[in-house]
């Protein structure tokens, strides 16, 4: 039985979102032997020892913990039912030291992918999100509140230059030899002959700018020709989405009065979806992909670590969040009028997935837009995009789906400002 349980753990992980992107450890291992490594260090901060305190944010989780029974109850529940075997954090002061010493830190990096482990907080939640009642939880409005600003804080931390330790060419650091060709940095605008290569903080090399002689914009001069917006892998490619549907049900797809948050949903009934999901190696920034006009611009608050409503150890659960994701996650949301009439109407809509969740999106209403032109990026963290079209928008795609089935990696790879469409 033990075996058995072990294996669907393995399934369960092996369609976590970090996995799939190449944040978490391909060997789940290597997320046991983290966490390990994190409880000696909690026991080493047990009482009489060296005890760091809690930020701000993890003081308003505790807080929340403490007057709120319901998440009380829950968070007790989800440590609880945790495999007994991967119970690592086994009392709420361990989960909020854990989180403490999580956003004092930045992201390591790890010339092994089945050791890398650039995702310390889905790694911390790995086996908890697994649980009935974390599922629960990780819905929960103000659980869900609290970890944001918790998330907020770490990104701060990110933002700083206290976050730059990482950036280092020794064999751990992320501008090592190994990290220069996993991350094509000869891509990017770095100046080697500075410290930390020029960039300012962790997240100034993770959202790093482009040289776009890599990324050229496919027939710039033809309105027709529509481009990506990001690089990444593609997902999916849907047509005749609906105002509702239940999405987060296998083959309830995307639901678009909650996707685009009941904006301008008129537009898109009966159109196309296109969604593809970035890996940790991919440029972090997004661009037009039409010529047009900025209506509308915002981000909407949602979830960061949650996943579909399949419960337990569904192997394809996480395969169907990223459907789910478009509709209850954080997300920015740009409506862009095209210059084509036939086109009409596009929303570019990045996600965020787990860890930062951060969408920062630079652009204001009535800017005029080229094909190309920058619209915003993510700071550090899991993230997707959605683009989606108005019926009768897209004549054809011109990037293939994936292959289907329950592996999420399978599309092709795609870049930003590459065509993957042309209009009617």
């Amino acid at each position: 039985m033990k075996d058995v349980s072990e294996k669907r753990l393995d399934e369960r992980y092996r369609r976590h979102f970090g996995y799939v992107a190449g944040y978490l450890p391909k060997d789940r291992r290597a997320v046991d032997a983290w966490h390990r490594e994190l409880k000696r260090e909690l026991q080493r901060q047990a009482p009489g020892g060296d005890v760091m305190p809690y930020t701000p944010a993890v003081e308003g989780l505790q807080q929340l913990i403490r007057n709120n029974g319901i998440v009380r109850m829950y968070l007790g529940q989800m440590i609880a039912q945790q495999p007994d075997d991967h119970r690592v954090v086994e009392t709420v002061d361990e989960l909020l030291a854990a989180l403490t010493a999580i956003v004092t830190t930045a992201p390591g990096y790890n010339p092994d992918p089945a050791q890398m482990n650039a995702f310390p907080m889905s790694t911390l939640f790995t086996y908890m999100m697994m649980t009935t009642a974390g599922e629960i939880l990780f819905r929960n409005t103000e659980f869900n509140d609290a970890l944001r600003k918790i998330l907020k804080e770490w990104c701060s931390f990110l933002d700083s230059p206290a976050s730059r330790y990482v950036l280092t060419e020794e064999e751990d650091g992320w501008l090592s030899r190994s990290a220069y060709f996993y991350n094509r940095l000869w891509e990017f605008t770095p100046d080697m002959e500075k410290p930390h290569w020029g960039y300012e903080s962790y997240n100034d090399f993770f959202h790093r700018q482009i040289d776009l002689k890599h990324r050229p914009v496919a027939e710039p001069d033809n309105p027709k020709a529509i481009v990506s917006a990001n690089d990444g892998t593609v997902f999916n490619i849907a047509t005749n989405a609906q105002p509702t549907t239940d999405f987060w049900l296998k083959g309830q797809h995307y639901s678009l009065i909650d996707m685009l948050a009941g904006k301008h949903v008129e537009r898109f009934v009966g159109g196309s979806v296109f969604q593809s999901f970035l890996s940790g190696a991919n440029y972090h920034r997004w661009r037009s992909p039409v010529d047009g006009t900025v209506v509308d611009a915002s981000v909407v608050n949602g979830l960061m670590f949650s996943d579909a409503e399949s419960a337990g150890f569904d192997d394809t659960a996480a395969t169907y969040s990223q459907f789910y994701e478009t509709a209850v996650n954080t997300r920015g949301l740009v409506f862009v009028e095209s210059d084509d009439r036939n086109i009409g109407m596009v929303c570019v809509v990045p996600i965020g997935i787990t860890e930062i969740s951060s969408v920062s999106i630079n652009v204001a209403v009535g800017a005029t837009l080229k094909k190309g032109d920058e619209l915003g990026w993510f700071s550090y963290g899991g993230s997707a995009m959605a683009l989606v079209f108005g019926p009768g928008a897209i004549d054809r795609f011109t990037v293939p789906n994936r292959s289907g089935g329950d592996n999420p990696d399978s599309g092709p790879p795609i870049r930003v400002n590459q065509q993957i469409a042309i209009a009617r």
